[in-house]
């Protein structure tokens, strides 16, 4: 599948933003959000302008954007209708939470939170993963393309938000003088389930079978082996450079390598050499971990569409997808 830079940011920046916003509802509901006002602040500022990033990313890659309102009337049948649904809800919730905590003192200052704020923030907490989880059923829904039709897509969407969120969680808390190690191994696990369940996916499309051969996109099944006499068009077109996108073995390799040290190594280790320093060193180790995150990511995420095959590539010569 052709890479489309749109979509990738979109699914990055988003996840993250969903992660973050995520885990501020989640202290928050346990009453262990800090108290420093200038870090949830930046907290729900940050997570609210990656998930609107994401969002409005994505409208590059409508061939009509002036359409869009009309996807959310297809939530019954389309996932991404129903992304589009849930992420927009989400807004409703995690600005009532983000306006109780920043605005009002007397709730930020109470030894107990108003019961309303811990419904908001459960709320928050379910549509985030929700919107998440709508995102990868795009994907994962589509039996056309073997590479994502598996339960490997849904989990990798789900970890790599919670992953993201979670270090972005650790850089502003050292960046604001409020980190605790309960908020830095859980970072630290969720970076080691990521690196296992993106291992676990490549292993996974790299060695199932064919799902969809040429003799079965026929029906010539059992016909001996087939192929086309013609190409079906005369010039080159937009299902080609779409569906038939091709990347060299050797390269899709070479930036796996990437992306696995960018993602996970990386981050682990300026995260732990962050815990082990107290001054001005501490945000910036975090930083870095953002940063080289956000570019393992980005790496990733471009993989899992470069490598993709779309059954249609069968009928242009593709022997099995």
């Amino acid at each position: 599948m052709h890479p489309a830079f749109s979509v990738i940011f979109f699914t990055v920046s988003s996840g993250a933003g969903y992660g973050l916003l995520a885990i501020l509802a989640l202290q928050l509901y346990v009453e262990r959000l800090p108290q420093n006002i200038w870090f949830s602040w930046a907290g729900f500022v940050i997570a609210f302008g990656l998930i609107s990033f994401g969002l409005l990313s994505s409208f590059a890659h409508l061939g009509h954007p002036e359409r869009a309102l009309k996807a959310f009337s297809q939530w019954r049948s389309s996932w991404l209708s129903r992304e589009g649904v849930v992420a927009v809800l989400t807004y409703a919730p995690g600005g009532l939470i983000a306006i109780a905590w920043l605005l009002i003192p007397d709730i930020r200052n109470s030894s107990a939170l108003p019961v309303w704020v811990e419904i908001a923030a459960l709320f928050t907490i379910l549509c985030a993963v929700l919107t998440v989880y709508c995102t990868s059923m795009i994907y994962a829904s589509l039996r056309t393309i073997p590479h994502w039709h598996n339960g490997h897509t849904v989990i990798g969407y789900l970890v790599h938000a919670a992953m993201s969120g979670a270090v972005v969680y650790v850089f502003l808390s050292s960046l604001f003088g409020v980190l605790a190690m309960s908020a830095m191994w859980p970072a630290l696990a969720l970076l080691g389930v990521g690196f296992f369940a993106k291992t676990a996916f490549w292993r996974y499309v790299d060695s199932a079978p064919p799902s969809m051969t040429a003799e079965s996109a026929t029906g010539l099944t059992g016909f001996g082996a087939v192929r086309p006499l013609d190409p079906p068009h005369t010039s080159a077109n937009y299902l080609q450079k779409e569906m038939g996108f091709q990347i060299a073995r050797k390269h899709a390799a070479r930036l796996r390598r990437i992306a696995m040290i960018l993602s996970y190594g990386a981050p682990f280790i300026a995260l732990i050499l962050s815990a082990q320093t107290d001054d001005w060193l501490n945000p910036l180790l975090a930083g870095v971990a953002v940063l080289a995150m956000a570019a393992g990511l980005l790496t990733e995420r471009w993989l899992f569409f470069a490598e993709a095959k779309h059954s249609v590539t069968l009928y242009y010569g593709e022997k099995s997808v």
